[in-house]
């Protein structure tokens, strides 16, 4: 080998960078305090109604404050086998799938602090289909089904994922069309969470 392609050589490998130590694992912070607290102030931040209820007794006049400060008819979609009980006087109480321009309560089974967004696993009494179809969802979430992370949540599900999980932040958005937000582009245009204290 020649001596100047030699020193080109020597030169380039002096140059070699130490390799960096390894950056240590990602670590999110923890949501801390109380759950329910941040979840609601950050879903409210994407055009959600969030309610802060006492109890299960309060849903019903919730619910009919929303229907009615939306302009729409007392009447709501529960799907037929949803564990959610709720004597709703004054309401029309719908079993079947709700139309695009219907109101549908549901239950919510959990709920992920840190990002503010809903968890709907599929499931016996929970269609997934129910989240796309109404025009208004009302949802009903206890507080104590709010989990810090979406691991938590996947862990509350014993490793068994269903068929579906919908994560939902906020009504449905799009700004695919000249930049512009529209609401209401692939599910419900107006959501309202319900989160019932005990």
């Amino acid at each position: 080998m020649s001596g100047g392609r030699e020193a080109i050589l020597q030169s380039i490998r002096s140059r070699r960078l130490v390799q960096s130590p390894k950056p240590q694992p990602y670590s999110a912070p923890k949501t801390e305090g109380d759950l329910a607290e941040a979840f609601a102030q950050r879903l409210s931040f994407w055009q959600t109604d969030v309610r802060m209820l006492d109890s299960m007794a309060d849903v019903p006049a919730a619910v009919a404050d929303v229907l009615r400060g939306k302009n729409m008819a007392q009447r709501v979609h529960i799907a037929p086998d949803s564990a959610l009980a709720l004597d709703l006087p004054g309401i029309e109480v719908l079993r079947e799938p709700p139309g695009q321009n219907d109101a549908a309560v549901t239950e919510v089974p959990f709920a992920i602090a840190e990002t503010g967004t809903l968890a709907y696993p599929a499931g016996k009494g929970r269609p997934a289909s129910w989240h796309f179809r109404p025009v208004l969802e009302i949802a009903v979430l206890r507080a104590s089904d709010v989990v810090p992370e979406l691991e938590d949540v996947l862990k509350r599900l014993g490793g068994v994922l269903p068929s579906t999980l919908n994560l939902v932040s906020g009504p449905s958005r799009t700004g695919d069309i000249e930049q512009t937000m529209e609401l209401g582009a692939h599910g419900p245009k107006s959501l309202a969470v319900l989160v019932v204290k005990s």
